[in-house]
Formats: C-alpha cells, structure tokens, sequence
C-alpha cells in the first residue's frame, strides 16, 4: 500500500458519487499518480530538514493534514498534480475509451508561421477526473479545507504552466514554411520544480477568525471567497508556521534531523546539496558523523568461452557522512570513525 493511500479516494467516491463506476476504471492511474506524487516530494525535499516523511502522507486518516503549513501545502499540489498528469499520460496512450487527444484547436493558426494540429495531450481530462478524486476528500467548508484546496488546484496548474509546444515541419523540400504544433506534458520533474518554486515562496494566509467560524455555513463560504479573491490560483497558500523540524516530536510524526544523512564533497553537487549537512547538522545543533564502509564486490569480469563469466573480488571504501547529537565529553580523535566490512558479492 502507497503512503498516499488510494482506499481513500474510492471510500470517498463510493460515498459522493452516483457514478462511482465510472470512475473505479480510473483508481489504478490516480494511485500510480498519488505514488508519483509522493516520489517527486521525496525527491525535491531530500537534504531538507523536513523530508517528506511517511506520517505527513497518511491520506487514509488525513493525520498528517490536520495541520496547513508551508510543507503540506506542497503535499497537496504534487499529489493533486500527480494524479492529473498520470490519468492526462494515460489516456493519451490510449488506456481509456472514453478519452483521446485534444483536438479543439486542430486548424486553427496558433503562431506567425505555426497553426494547431496533431495529438495534444489532454490535460482538461486529466484536471477532471482528478478533481472528481483528490477534491473529494475536502468535505469541509472552513479554512482548512478551502486551503487545501486551493493547493489542489495550484498543483493542477502546474501542469499546465509546464506543458511544451512540439511541432513538425511542412513544406516542399523540408522548407518548412509551415510548422503543425500540439502540446504536450513535460517530464514531471519540471512540475516538481515549478512547485519547489511555490513552495519556497509560499504565501501565509490570515484568517479573519471574526468572519469565519466553525462549521459548514453559507457565510462562511462567502468569507473564504472574499478573503481568496487577492491571491492567484497558481499560488501556494497556508495557515500555520512550520514547527522545527530539527527536533523530533513524536505527536506530529516527526523524526527530526539526527541520524541522517548529509553531503559532504563530491562531483555535480549543486549549492543546495553542499550545504546539506550544515543544514540538516550544525545549524540544529549536532555534529558530523564519518562512517566508512568497505565494501566488496565483483570487478574486472571477464567471459570465458564457452560459457563462463570469471571476476575478480575489488574491494572499496565509501565514505558517508550523518548528522549525530554533540557530547559532552570530548572524545579522542577519530573515535567517532566506524569500519564495517560488507560482502554483497
């Protein structure tokens, strides 16, 4: 079972919608999507003090949503983002019967040289379909739902702000003196960065707590709208200051920074990585750790005729480094270096 768990949004469904049916053809993209979601997450908030942790994910009991901070606004709009590209990426493959390409703009002139055609992926069924899953479960009509939901559709938007125009070339002689062009996904890392973007520039939203109180009224309803109409849909929004993330808090499901992992040297590091373990360690009051591991393994293999592979047994030190508590007694030099020996050959 996915972190980002998928019972929910056909629990939800079964219960909302008179066309459940319909949609259970849809369940195994938008969980494919829920995962890539989550993976993406992972991947941009890596050498982060908040990493994207298991708890923050639990769909399934909205535990990890209760709160409305920064971070889980990105949860939000790359999980909602996920689901959308992956039933678009489907039904352009043709796995749906019901969908195909977006051809509302075949033939019509797009561009000084270019006019519309060929196989545009079909983002609009894809923003549907996932607004009839991922939305759903925002049954509530205070602050907290209407921010999440904002956030749902800012990850929708996503999409969209990141497709690509691709075109081909007409002409006598490949002169190309027309291009035919259509639009289509981009890989989802660049949505993930897109979001990484809004998430570091992420708006807090205030509350007017005398306009909006607990419950489901239509005043309140009214409230939110007024109070969402000065912030652009493509932004991220929130209601609570982050806790530190240093620090463990078993409450919140956080595990805090000691013992993982930082960065220290290396090649293609960019800034963000090379800063890690000051980050994630000194600036959350712990020191660096240095463990070395060696390892061995099978090298220089060779093939044999006939038929046999041989290799050789090279053996290989790999530094790592991890964020661990400070003590008070100062230790002799190197105590803190561990060596194990790994066979994995």
């Amino acid at each position: 079972m996915p972190p980002l768990c998928i019972h929910s949004f056909v629990h939800v469904l079964s219960h909302t919608s008179r066309n459940c049916m319909a949609y259970l053809i849809y369940t195994s993209s938008v969980q494919a999507g829920a995962q890539r979601g989550i993976q993406e997450c992972r991947y941009q908030f890596e050498w982060d003090r908040w990493n994207c942790p298991e708890s923050t994910l639990q769909l399934s009991t909205h535990k990890g949503f209760r709160s409305a901070t920064r971070e889980t606004s990105f949860v939000h709009a790359i999980s909602a983002a996920g689901v959308m590209y992956t039933l678009t990426k489907n039904c352009s493959m043709g796995d749906f019967d019901n969908c195909g390409c977006d051809d509302s703009k075949v033939g019509q002139i797009g561009g000084r040289g270019w006019i519309w055609g060929g196989c545009s992926d079909n983002v609009d069924f894809g923003e549907e379909v996932s607004k009839q899953f991922v939305d759903a479960l925002e049954t509530g009509h205070d602050s907290r739902a209407a921010v999440n939901l904002h956030n749902n559709e800012a990850g929708r938007l996503a999409i969209k702000a990141t497709m690509k125009r691709s075109c081909k070339c007409h002409g006598v002689s490949g002169s190309c003196s027309i291009q035919t062009c259509w639009l289509q996904l981009s890989d989802f890392r660049e949505v993930g960065n897109y979001l990484k973007v809004k998430h570091d520039q992420a708006q807090k939203f205030e509350v007017d707590k005398r306009r909006v109180r607990a419950g489901n009224s239509a005043d309140n309803r009214g409230a939110m709208a007024d109070a969402f109409s000065t912030i652009a849909r493509t932004e991220l929004i929130y209601l609570e200051d982050s806790p530190d993330y240093c620090k463990k808090n078993v409450s919140l499901g956080l595990h805090g920074t000691e013992g993982r992992e930082c960065l220290q040297g290396g090649k293609n590091l960019s800034q963000w990585e090379k800063r890690s373990c000051r980050r994630l360690c000194y600036d959350c009051g712990l020191k660096v750790e240095e463990r070395r591991t060696e390892t061995v393994s099978s090298c220089n293999c060779k093939f044999h005729w006939c038929c046999t592979v041989k290799c050789e047994k090279c053996t290989q030190v790999v530094t790592k480094y991890f964020c661990a508590r400070r003590e008070k007694n100062r230790r002799p030099p190197n105590s803190t270096r561990r060596r194990t020996r790994v066979n994995d050959g």
